[in-house]
């Protein structure tokens, strides 16, 4: 393997993709499809093609805007197609492309771990919270006397 100068390797570092690096678009993209509207949007696109009003009630607590705002960002990004039928009214039916499956597996797996472990989740905050104020207390005073 040749020895890369200094500037090589700065070159090669700029076509290499890093999530870490804030301005890498994985890390954008990371970024948008770990909000909680497109993982839920993606899990319920996971089990067939739905209708917007389908969509909606599935997600319950979603705003029309903000499930609009997700549709339309996951079908510029190519993981929803979206199907406009003429009718009265137009039908529109929203479903996973490949793209869009092999991520929806995936979130689909964080919901159902969500679902599973939310009770252990509870008792560690319950936990927290009961022994994290009685250590902040101490903490804040602590931090008062090193002024």
């Amino acid at each position: 393997m040749p020895t890369m100068t200094a500037a090589q390797r700065r070159e090669q570092a700029r076509t290499e993709y890093d999530a870490f690096i804030k301005a890498c678009p994985t890390h954008q993209l990371l970024g948008r499809i770990s909000e909680k509207w497109a993982c839920l949007t993606l899990a319920a696109l996971s089990s067939g093609t739905l209708r917007y009003s389908d969509l909606a009630r599935t997600l319950a607590g979603v705003s029309p805007k903000m499930l609009t705002q997700t549709l339309r960002s996951l079908e510029r990004d190519g993981l929803v197609s979206r199907t406009v039928t003429p009718s009265v009214p137009v039908r529109v039916d929203y479903a996973l492309t490949d793209l869009g499956h092999s991520l929806a597996e995936m979130m689909t797996a964080v919901k159902n771990w969500a679902e599973t472990h939310i009770m252990e989740v509870h008792e560690a905050r319950e936990r927290y919270d009961t022994e994290g104020a009685e250590d902040n207390a101490g903490t804040a005073s602590d931090a008062g006397a090193q002024k």
